[in-house]
């Protein structure tokens, strides 16, 4: 390794890459060793990449994986044109990414005030840092009842969400833990499928109320979201028309947001 690489990854972790997943022609997963010392807080996101010319090219990942797994994992869409997706999603069993190692994000239990049921409303990829918050003790001990929303156009980019439910389900310790305080509401908007539209229609119309045993009450509900820009800012428009207020890590509120996103 040349002096300048060297410097360029000071600081760095690097990770070996395995379980690489791919879900479908536009998404994947896959996971890498978590370094010694690593901590994070379920639902955080670390910045990871490759190494490019000599220097590190890296994007905001969600770390899917709960806070108490030996392993990383991702899950990451495919651009075909972005600077590092079109990289990273030709990666072989055996490669090394490498990790800025601190952690961040606001898609945490410290950022929302005590309640009892927890929406996680999330398009896409977006379900990743809800993988780590829905496998994590805490949430459980927090929540008396958690629903999983996911909207994705086709079918199949239900897969790793359907798979990771079916996982927490056939996890003796998990299973005991979740019980039945975890709800899964996946949709689509394109392919026909047993449940259609946007989760923000469903908040509209009411049959997300009718699917969960009321509608967002902010003296009870908490809600995290994770999609698209759009996404977002038409969840936090019905949100705060709900009565509820946007939280932070310095200043817990009802509902939050995440803003980090791969290219």
């Amino acid at each position: 390794m040349n002096q300048v690489v060297e410097k360029a990854l000071r600081g760095m972790a690097l990770l070996k890459v395995s379980n690489i997943r791919h879900w479908t022609d536009r998404t994947f997963s896959f996971n890498c060793a978590r370094p010694a010392g690593f901590r994070f807080r379920s639902g955080e996101f670390a910045m990871i990449g490759l190494m490019v010319d000599g220097k590190p090219l890296l994007r905001a990942y969600s770390i899917a994986s709960p806070s108490w797994d030996d392993d990383l994992e991702f899950y990451s869409i495919k651009v075909e044109d972005g600077p590092l997706t079109s990289r990273l999603q030709h990666l072989q069993e055996g490669d090394e990414i490498v990790m800025r190692p601190k952690p961040v994000g606001t898609l945490v239990h410290d950022a929302l005030i005590p309640g009892k049921r927890l929406f996680l409303f999330s398009t896409g990829t977006g379900i990743a840092p809800f993988a780590s918050i829905i496998r994590d003790p805490e949430t459980y001990e927090k929540f008396d009842h958690i629903v999983l929303t996911q909207t994705c156009r086709q079918v199949n980019e239900l897969d790793y969400g359907h798979d990771l439910v079916a996982r927490i389900r056939g996890d003796e310790m998990l299973s005991e833990l979740v019980g039945d305080k975890l709800q899964h509401i996946a949709t689509t908007t394109r392919e026909e499928s047993p449940a259609m539209g946007r989760m923000t229609d469903w908040i509209r119309d009411g049959r997300l109320a009718a699917a969960t045993g009321g509608p967002l009450d902010p003296a009870t509900d908490r809600v995290m979201i994770c999609g698209s820009m759009a996404m977002l800012q038409e969840h936090k428009a019905l949100c705060e028309g709900a009565g509820m207020s946007e939280g932070s890590n310095s200043e817990p509120g009802q509902f939050v947001i995440e803003k980090a996103f791969v290219d």
